[in-house]
């Protein structure tokens, strides 16, 4: 089940999943799913003429979330968590109802750096997006198929695709929402130095929990010198060129012993 919004990064997903029933080595299928939360001005007819015309297999469910979250967040407030929830209980229930196994979201690289950021500020937890875990309802496997790419190469790809993109009222009027303080942050780092969200997120698959806090992953009361051999890092704390000098010239000074 590919959950297409109308989006850039949706409109990708779809197309590259698509691309994939010709060659990958599985064998599967697709039913986009939309839903249709009854946002003023929402082109209903876009979506359908679209994936008709693809020759992709769809649904359109209806639900009037944009009321219920208009009545229950006070004007000025950030709406997308509650938003979040109502659409992602209707796309877990809609899953189970067409017999889905898989329920792919269109998020991208960019999008789990940011939240790895936003749960670190607001929630003092180092967590972001998987691209593939259990659902919150214990009944799906959810998949992000572009968990590797970036926004800015997406972008490009839409633009020449020149899809029928559909803009999101409900969470694109609020400017000063706590993700997009990120994503500025963020393209401000890039802009200082090229490469940075790349390293952000290949550091999530490169974790050394013995240099980090969490006594539930490591066992620090358990540490003997005796074991010193097992373990494949040390007193390094930098995994940078710099500290890699440092340590050749502290070694040439004669600053520290190590034992031969």
């Amino acid at each position: 089940m590919v959950c297409l919004s109308g989006g850039k990064d949706s409109y990708t997903m779809l197309e590259v999943l698509m691309g994939l029933l010709k060659t990958a080595p599985i064998r599967f299928e697709l039913v986009a799913v939309n839903l249709d939360q009854k946002q003023p001005g929402f082109p209903e007819h876009v979506l359908p003429e679209y994936l008709t015309e693809q020759g992709v297999e769809y649904r359109i469910v209806q639900e009037d979330t944009y009321s219920i979250v208009k009545e229950k967040i006070p004007e000025g407030k950030t709406t997308c968590s509650l938003c979040s929830r109502l659409r992602r209980g209707i796309l877990y229930r809609v899953a189970k109802e067409l017999g889905a196994t898989k329920l792919a979201l269109g998020h991208h690289m960019d999008d789990m750096v940011e939240t790895l950021f936003l749960n670190m500020f607001h929630g003092a937890r180092m967590k972001s997006m998987a691209a593939k875990l259990i659902s919150d309802d214990k009944q799906n496997i959810v998949i992000r198929p572009l968990a590797y790419c970036r926004e800015k190469d997406i972008a490009k790809f839409a633009a020449a695709r020149e899809y029928p993109i559909i803009p999101c009222n409900l969470c694109g009027s609020q400017e000063n929402l706590a993700r997009q303080k990120v994503k500025t942050m963020l393209a401000q780092w890039e802009r200082e130095q090229p490469g940075r969200v790349v390293n952000v997120f290949r550091s999530m698959q490169r974790i050394t929990v013995s240099h980090l806090f969490d006594t539930g992953l490591y066992d620090f009361e358990g540490m003997q010198l005796e074991r010193a051999d097992e373990f494949a890092e040390l007193n390094t704390a930098l995994d940078t060129e710099r500290s890699a000098h440092v340590h050749e010239l502290v070694l040439e000074h004669n600053l520290l012993t190590l034992p031969d």
